[in-house]
């Protein structure tokens, strides 16, 4: 589907979204899915203006953290990232990504993210070209590309933004490519082929029997197609 130059060497990164757990139960649903240290959690940020809903904001992150080991990749829907900076690097997020479509800024939003201490990452809109963040892409830790419109969970896969991430895999073979919405068991092959590393999953996992050995699939998936391992060198299912 893709062409060779899809294959990358950037470590697969699965990240259940807590967007789609039991709520009620933040914590322990966190980790029921990632209980270890090495492990990624993904937590949506919504303002109610950039996006049409609203989730939690800084002091939700803040009591989590002390419950969960997991890496916090918090990615920021709102009008406003820059007001939210200190904040979250206070509640303990360890990255923050921002919409492009928010700041007029990109540049020095980055410049403020890393002096926090934060990795920083950009975000898409899918309608959004890659090409409006390509001149920023050395100087970020991650671009993620949604496959859905940002505001809800589970919302149906959108194949058609596959085009953007090979795009950008081309051009950059060293930067790590965060895809979210819709990705689960059924579609990481075509979302690793076009050269994704990062991908974040929420209803595919949550409501997975098992949800280490779904985000295990998806894994091997991107060892597979995107870093082009042979079977026998994939990560073994317990």
């Amino acid at each position: 589907l893709f062409p060779d130059a899809m294959v990358h060497s950037q470590a697969p990164v699965i990240l259940p979204s807590l967007l789609a757990c039991d709520l009620a139960n933040l914590a322990t649903e966190a980790n029921r899915v990632c209980p270890n240290k090495e492990d990624y959690v993904h937590l949506d940020v919504m303002d109610g203006h950039f996006v049409p809903n609203l989730t939690w904001g800084a002091p939700v992150v803040k009591c989590l953290r002390p419950h969960c080991k997991a890496f916090f990749d918090v990615h920021l829907m709102v009008s406003d990232p820059a007001f939210w900076i200190k904040d979250m690097k206070d509640a303990g997020a360890d990255q923050f990504t921002f919409h492009i479509e928010a700041t007029d800024d990109p540049r020095g939003l980055i410049a403020k993210i890393k002096e926090a201490g934060m990795k920083c990452g950009i975000a898409l809109k899918p309608k959004t070209p890659a090409s409006a963040v390509e001149e920023y892409a050395g100087e970020v830790d991650l671009v993620l590309c949604m496959t859905v419109e940002p505001g809800f969970g589970g919302q149906k896969f959108m194949h058609d933004i596959m085009p953007k991430v090979s795009a950008l895999r081309a051009r950059f073979p060293a930067l790590n490519i965060q895809v979210d919405g819709g990705v689960g068991p059924d579609n990481i092959d075509i979302v690793a082929q076009a050269g994704a590393n990062w991908i974040v999953a929420g209803s595919s996992v949550f409501k997975a029997a098992d949800p280490r050995a779904c985000m295990l699939t998806m894994h091997r998936s991107v060892e597979k197609h995107g870093n082009g391992k042979a079977d026998a060198e994939l990560t073994p299912m317990p």
